[in-house]
């Protein structure tokens, strides 16, 4: 609801109407100002506009106002601004099609001039005098050029100031109606309704003229026009570029204007600069103005009126470059405050949008919001990490989010996991997953949370009989959930259980990023692509397709040779297990209730979170994607190609040093989760071979090569051992 500001806040305003009487020869000429309403829809374009396009920029916009004749005795018509009335191209060509196309009946536009400032203070301190006569002078030009002529509608152009407030969603406005000033004023001869001017004949066949006018596509929206009666009482309606041929026919001619207007004896704003048109391209002294009201749609003579005004052509005006002065301003300016009528999740909405539109103005003009919204994100883990992750990554803008995590909220767990209260851990504890979804919801209705509740099989932690065809369900689940989402976070609290996540990842070329705490210090990194990406992913896939019939040889050969092609082109960035030596196996079992727990320094997991969601956006804003190359170099920083800063692969840091590494390493060939042979032997024998692998962690090691290199370590101790007595011994390798 928009309400005047106190006098206090609005500056002295020049009036807006004609002065009083001064002349003696008659009446001076009184017009009724126009009234300005702004729907909600315009205040909300315009923050999506200064958001998205403008920023700090406040340069002039041309936008579109909208009125129609009045309709109602009691009600005049207002000058409206709508959403539409934004251009969806700044561009002054776009913008004037654009105003041509929405002009209607019941919407004749008209064209304006927005300033939005972006301080409360630059919107007291613009110069409104100036930038009225700026406008005034657009309409002398349009008249002297002869444009008005063909677009009458730039008679009525107006003015608006604002200052928009988006924390607040409060918006300050000033509109002006720029109005070439007559000096002297018009004098008023006569103003009486149509009815009584005109005989019964004219009046009916004006009022048909009229609504054949406002019915036709071509003129509906065509405000100023000159109403022609001729002797036999036929009329009819022409274009303005039409006047010069119509003088000296005999005919009653009628300047003629849609009129917002209501009051029985006044005319509306419009006429003012519509004298002016006349005196100057007529050269009139005597104007005869006929000012069309309706009644539900169709021409009212007995509301419309028809008058007469003297006009005197003011000194300087024959000047093309004179300046003239104007009038127009409202009285006060007005506020409007949205926040109390808008639905609380949209509010909500837009205020979470706030800060990463505004990083653009200045800093990120390449952050593409519009990804980070619509990216899916799989939490493995539902801790400390977990819950700290879910919300960096709604502050970045990410609404679709997956946690999973097979716990229950704990008594020590609130304190530490920003997404659990005290009433989580009653009664055994509510269940990790479905809780923290729940938290995220009612922290932001517009995010897409969802709660998994199932625990990741792990190496090392054998599988009972009767319990097969369950962990079987588990990682068919799990496979589901990692194919169905873009980005895989491994938050869990054992190395074993990041194991076949990153598998899963590997195999299906998911972005996978990990985050693992110590006491005080922590590693943050993203893992490679997978090794059977690209054309191997395409030919694996191709030849699954022929059945399990098929000789399954063939295919790992084709991937090996295509990895090896893979490696002399760019190596793979590794996971988190290519710097292993062991596969992954029991770390819970026989450890003290310090080992047990996720023992670490308060701030480390905040710290970890942060930096691993900061991974996030740099890669879905790299070229490369998943593929983007480590950095460690710190000499693009401030690059404008580069306005994120480097993409490392790995980030250590430490709490005690105050310290960070950003560190580069590679894809393993004896790697027991993303190495070539253990992903095309998962793809082989499926869920088979995970259930050996997490039975017998060895055979993992056996597998990709680990236990023949170990073998070759302890053989060369050995070696060194029998030989110590010779210094140079070693020097044979």
């Amino acid at each position: 609801m928009a309400e005047e500001l106190s006098p206090s806040e609005a500056s002295p305003s020049r009036p807006i109407h004609s002065p009083p009487d001064s002349s003696a020869g008659g009446q001076i000429l009184r017009f009724i100002t126009f009234h300005s309403s702004v729907d909600e829809g315009f205040w909300w374009r315009l923050s999506s506009l200064k958001l998205d396009t403008l920023g700090l920029d406040q340069s002039p916009v041309p936008i579109t106002g909208f009125y129609a004749p009045c309709s109602h005795a009691q009600v005049p018509n207002s000058l409206k601004l709508m959403a539409e009335s934004l251009p969806d191209d700044l561009s002054e060509q776009s913008s004037s099609l654009q105003m041509m196309n929405l002009g209607n009946r019941n919407k004749c536009a008209v064209p304006g001039t927005l300033y939005n400032t972006n301080t409360l203070e630059s919107f007291h301190a613009l110069d409104r005098g100036a930038l009225l006569r700026m406008e005034a002078k657009k309409i002398f030009d349009d008249i002297i050029s002869g444009k008005a002529d063909e677009n009458s509608a730039v008679l009525s152009r107006f003015l608006l100031i604002s200052f928009a407030d988006l924390k607040k969603w409060t918006f300050r406005y000033w509109f002006a109606f720029p109005a070439l000033l007559l000096e002297p004023p018009a004098t008023l001869v006569d103003i009486q309704p149509a009815s009584k001017v005109l005989s019964l004949e004219e009046a009916k066949s004006l009022s048909m003229a009229c609504n054949a006018w406002r019915n036709s596509n071509m003129t509906a929206g065509v405000a100023f026009f000159i109403a022609s009666i001729a002797s036999d009482a036929f009329a009819t309606i022409r274009p303005l570029k039409d006047w010069e041929a119509l003088k000296g026919d005999g005919q009653k001619l009628f300047f003629s204007f849609y009129d917002p207007c209501n009051l029985p004896s006044n005319p509306g704003w419009p006429l003012r600069n519509f004298l002016a048109f006349i005196c100057l391209r007529c050269n009139l002294k005597r104007i005869h103005f006929f000012c069309y009201r309706e009644k539900r749609g169709l021409a009212d003579l007995e509301f419309s009126l028809i008058g007469e005004a003297l006009v005197s052509l003011p000194q300087g005006w024959r000047d093309p470059h004179c300046t003239p002065k104007a009038v127009g301003w409202e009285v006060k300016p007005k506020l409007v405050n949205l926040s109390a009528s808008m639905d609380p999740e949209r509010l909500a909405v837009s205020a979470a949008d706030l800060n990463l539109k505004l990083m653009r103005w200045r800093t990120l003009p390449s952050l593409n919001t519009d990804n980070l919204s619509s990216v899916k994100c799989l939490l493995l883990g539902a801790g400390t990490l977990g819950c700290q992750v879910a919300r960096m990554l709604m502050a970045w803008g990410v609404r679709k989010i997956t946690l999973l995590d097979g716990g229950r909220v704990a008594m020590s767990n609130p304190v530490r996991q920003s997404l659990y209260t005290f009433e989580d851990c009653l009664n055994g504890g509510e269940l990790k997953a479905i809780t923290a979804a729940r938290s995220l919801k009612s922290i932001f209705p517009a995010v897409e949370s969802d709660g998994v509740n199932l625990a990741i099989p792990m190496p090392g932690h054998p599988v009972p009989v009767q319990e097969v065809d369950n962990i079987l369900r588990d990682c068919e689940h799990l496979q589901r959930l990692i194919s169905s989402h873009d980005i895989v976070f491994l938050l869990t609290d054992t190395r074993e259980s990041r194991w076949l996540p990153t598998l899963l990842c590997a195999n299906a070329n998911k972005v996978a990023i990990t985050a693992a705490l110590g006491f005080d210090s922590y590693l943050v990194m993203r893992h490679g692509a997978g090794p059977l990406s690209s054309d191997m992913q395409n030919t694996t896939s191709c030849s699954s397709e022929k059945g399990e019939g098929e000789d399954m040889d063939t295919v790992v050969t084709q991937i090996q040779k295509l990895s090896a092609k893979n490696e002399n082109e760019g190596q793979r960035l590794g996971c988190y297990f290519c710097n292993d030596v062991v596969a992954p196996m029991d770390s819970t079992s026989n450890r003290t209730l310090d080992q047990q727990c996720t023992v670490t320094r308060p701030g480390l997991a905040p710290i970890a979170s942060a930096l691993a969601v900061e991974l996030l956006v740099g890669i879905l804003h790299h070229p490369n994607g998943i593929s983007a190359p480590g950095e460690i170099s710190s000499s693009i920083i401030g690059s404008s190609e580069r306005p994120f800063g480097i993409l490392p692969h790995q980030i250590r840091g430490s709490l005690p040093q105050f310290s960070q590494l950003t560190l580069l390493g590679y894809s393993s060939e004896c790697c027991t989760a993303c190495s070539n042979a253990v992903v095309s032997e998962y793809r082989r024998r499926g869920m088979e071979f995970v259930l050996q692998a997490i039975n017998q962690p060895s055979y993992l090691e056996d597998l990709t090569g680990l236990t023949e290199l170990m073998n070759s370590a302890n053989s060369f101790s050995v070696e060194w051992d029998e030989e110590a007595d010779d210094p140079d011994a070693h020097l044979d390798d």
